[in-house]
């Protein structure tokens, strides 16, 4: 990777306590527009989380990644917490390119090709990728993870073993259905919604929530997700970031 790399890595943190029900808490930038009480529910519930950022529109006219957002992400990491690319343009997988060398069939959902489709090589994806992670860098003072999530969580075999060969390993998400967005996804979490989720969470799950849906009316968020982080802890879960994960942490940060 490029920039990221150059960036100097956070100082070891105190040893965390051993704990056998892990849980992966992690985030995806959208309209940034609930990132600041997200920052506060973890913060007061002393939750270190994994962010993989995209270039979202905002509603200030930029973007999640811009200057006006950069001392938000630098707060973020001087806390300790993790961040991986989703790729800069929220570049959709849609399928494998038979060729020498092979090539992915992709659709951008942001950016100035946002929803056109193209034939990309593995370096051009790991572009996408890289751009991200670099950015991160820059704006945080902490590595990256060499580490991203393809949006939609949309990869097949040979994707992940293209990235990888450029020094990114994927990580698949479960997305929490009320912190999610997409047609079906409830309008505002309820006591029963969210017993139904700590009840589906298992040792090891990277869960997946929004830093604001364009598509909401409620700031579904902050609403849900304090009874979530409450409601595992008081379940024995303990929330780890990713660089504390025994497979993908080896990707460092």
């Amino acid at each position: 990777m490029g920039a990221a790399m150059a960036q100097t890595a956070p100082a070891p943190a105190a040893p965390t306590p051993a704990c056998d029900k892990p849980v992966y808490l992690s985030f995806r930038t959208g309209s940034m527009e609930v990132a600041p009480l997200v920052a506060v529910v973890l913060k007061r519930h002393k939750v270190r989380a994994t962010f993989f950022a995209s270039a979202d529109p905002t509603p200030q006219g930029g973007d999640a990644l811009d200057s006006t957002w950069a001392p938000w992400w630098k707060a973020r990491g001087d806390e300790g917490h993790a961040f991986a690319s989703q790729t800069r343009d929220e570049v959709l997988w849609l399928g494998d390119v038979r060729g020498k060398p092979p090539g992915f069939l992709v659709r951008p959902q942001l950016g100035a090709f946002a929803g056109r489709t193209f034939t990309w090589s593995a370096a051009k994806y790991c572009e996408n990728i890289d751009v991200t992670a670099d950015r991160l860098a820059h704006i945080t003072g902490v590595n990256a993870m060499a580490a991203f999530r393809a949006p939609g969580d949309r990869v097949s075999p040979a994707l992940v073993a293209a990235a990888k060969t450029c020094g990114f390993r994927h990580v698949p998400t479960v997305p929490v259905a009320f912190l999610a967005e997409g047609a079906n996804a409830p309008r505002s979490p309820t006591d029963k919604q969210v017993a139904q989720t700590v009840a589906r969470v298992r040792p090891g799950d990277v869960l997946l929530a929004h830093l604001g849906v364009w598509s909401r009316e409620v700031p579904q968020v902050p609403v849900g997700l304090e009874p979530l982080i409450t409601g595992l802890q008081a379940q024995g879960f303990c929330f780890r970031t990713l660089r504390e994960h025994p497979v993908y942490g080896s990707a460092g940060s």
